[in-house]
């Protein structure tokens, strides 16, 4: 019967876990010094990739620490939230016209992208919902347009 152990997080001068996170000192390909690729538990690529300082020595990188490794969780957590932002933003729109909310909302499927008008009055009800392409510009006139044509599938 073998013992089986868990192994702990690693936590060494150029490898450090925790948190969700792997903090990884390289070698930086475009010049002497060196880097730190932040890595999420599960992702294939680095979330943030920036500079580390370099030693006392001046040519090995300075050792990560529990203080280093927090700051950089810190910055690559506030990577993400932007990135998901900026998406969510492209995905999701909407404008005000006479007190109807008109909503964009974009499904970037990979074989078949599509997105969903909606329009919303000022009690929560749907007024009208219909299917148009991803490319599809939503702004006031458009909106207004889609409006005043019954809610019916935009031509465009």
């Amino acid at each position: 019967m073998s013992e089986e152990f868990e192994q702990g997080p690693i936590q060494e001068d150029r490898v450090w876990q925790g948190n969700g996170w792997t903090a990884r000192v390289i070698k930086n390909e475009d010049d002497d010094g060196w880097a730190v690729a932040m890595i999420m538990d599960g992702e294939p690529e680095p979330a943030l990739v920036g500079p580390w300082t370099m030693g006392r020595d001046k040519k090995n990188p300075k050792p990560l620490d529990v203080n280093a490794f927090n700051t950089l969780v810190k910055t690559a957590s506030e990577v993400i939230r932007r990135h998901e932002q900026q998406l969510h933003a492209q995905l999701h729109k909407s404008v005000k016209v006479d007190g109807i909310t008109v909503k964009l909302d974009i499904v970037p499927d990979e074989d078949d992208p599509y997105a969903t008008l909606s329009a919303i009055d000022a009690y929560g009800e749907e007024l009208g919902r219909v299917r148009v392409a991803p490319t599809f510009k939503l702004t006031p006139g458009s909106a207004a347009d889609w409006i005043e044509s019954g809610y019916r599938k935009p031509s465009r």
